[in-house]
């Protein structure tokens, strides 16, 4: 009797032993394979051994390697391969997660999912190495290229007139925005490998519909026809012959302003050959020896806009630089335009 009772536990022991031993061998050779319903970058390698699931991801994510990273926007392409990023896949490692993953929990549980067949229904991403240096080098190229400020209307000049220039819309594209796109692209987190620019339309600050308020007061010297126009909110308000610089006494081309004004001012005589025994003298206002009669708009490095009582220049090239008019006329001007009015000389 007693040596059954000894033998029946012993028998049992033995079993659990055995039941233990092909438990632990079952979750030894289940070790090495993916758990079912398990992708890597998208490619399925549930149920898959170590080697097979690595054969398949090279086969499967090499070929994106050969596919380019292509950028479009505003008219224009940009690419960027994969392997110009310096893009390569840890397959070694992206397996190694996969089946690390696939053996969470204990071996009871694990034999239990196991031999059910039950999916882990598990999606890990593929590990794609790159450089950052060179995708941030690409996402700037293409930012610059793409990007723009707006320009505000302005005004251009041809044959003595103003003309209103519409403003031009400018484009933002986020920097980190952009970057992040095209880095879903080349890892595969986007499902498509191209990527269109997205950019913020801005808008100018100037329009042209302000461009008139932006100018209530304009003059405008043509040299070429001997005439300074005077424009109140871009509309021809007096047209006035004048004389303009001699031949070696150009009058200055482009945009100033009216510096300073002055009513009968004296006259520094620059200390130039052709001032004679007057150079570097100052000729009080309103004496017969000054030439700046009435009035006196300055509007760069001692040139200006004065009147003179040598009429007959008028229509000519005749001064020292300076713009002439006849002194009603120069009178009437200097009462309508204040300092910083726009002189645009063409």
């Amino acid at each position: 009797m007693r040596q059954r009772s000894f033998i029946l536990p012993a028998f049992l022991l033995a079993l659990l032993a055995l039941a233990g031993g092909g438990l632990f061998l079952y979750d030894q050779r289940a070790a090495s394979r993916v758990g079912q319903r398990v992708t890597i970058g998208g490619v399925a390698v549930g149920g898959l051994t170590a080697a097979q699931a690595r054969t398949k991801l090279e086969r499967s994510l090499r070929a994106g390697l050969r596919e380019p990273i292509v950028v479009r926007g505003e008219g224009r392409t940009f690419r960027l391969t994969p392997h110009a990023a310096g893009a390569t896949y840890d397959f070694d490692g992206m397996v190694d997660s996969a089946i690390t993953a696939s053996r969470a929990g204990n071996i009871f549980t694990r034999t239990y999912r196991n031999v059910r067949g039950q999916p882990l229904n598990l999606t890990l991403p593929a590990d794609l190495r790159y450089s950052r240096l060179v995708v941030t080098r690409f996402v700037r190229r293409v930012d610059n290229a793409v990007s723009r400020q707006p320009v505000d209307a302005h005004l251009e000049f041809a044959g003595g007139y103003p003309t209103r220039v519409a403003g031009k819309d400018g484009l933002h594209v986020s920097f980190p925005g952009l970057r992040r796109q095209i880095t879903d692209a080349l890892t595969g987190s986007s499902p498509s490998r191209t990527v269109y620019v997205q950019g913020e339309r801005v808008k100018p600050k100037v329009v042209k519909a302000q461009l008139a308020g932006a100018y209530p007061r304009l003059i405008v010297v043509d040299r070429s026809s001997f005439t300074l126009r005077y424009f109140r909110n871009l509309k021809l308000a007096k047209t006035y012959t004048i004389a303009i610089g001699a031949v070696g006494f150009d009058t200055p081309v482009g945009m100033y302003h009216v510096q300073n004004k002055a009513i009968d001012p004296a006259w520094t005589v620059p200390n130039k050959p052709w001032a004679g025994k007057l150079a570097g003298q100052v000729i009080p206002g309103g004496t017969a020896q000054n030439p700046l009669k009435a009035r006196w708009m300055g509007i760069y490095d001692g040139a200006g806009i004065h009147g003179t009582d040598q009429t007959g220049s008028l229509g000519s090239a005749a001064s020292h630089g300076c713009i002439r008019m006849a002194v009603p006329d120069v009178v009437e001007l200097y009462e309508r335009v204040p300092v910083q009015t726009p002189v645009y000389i063409a």
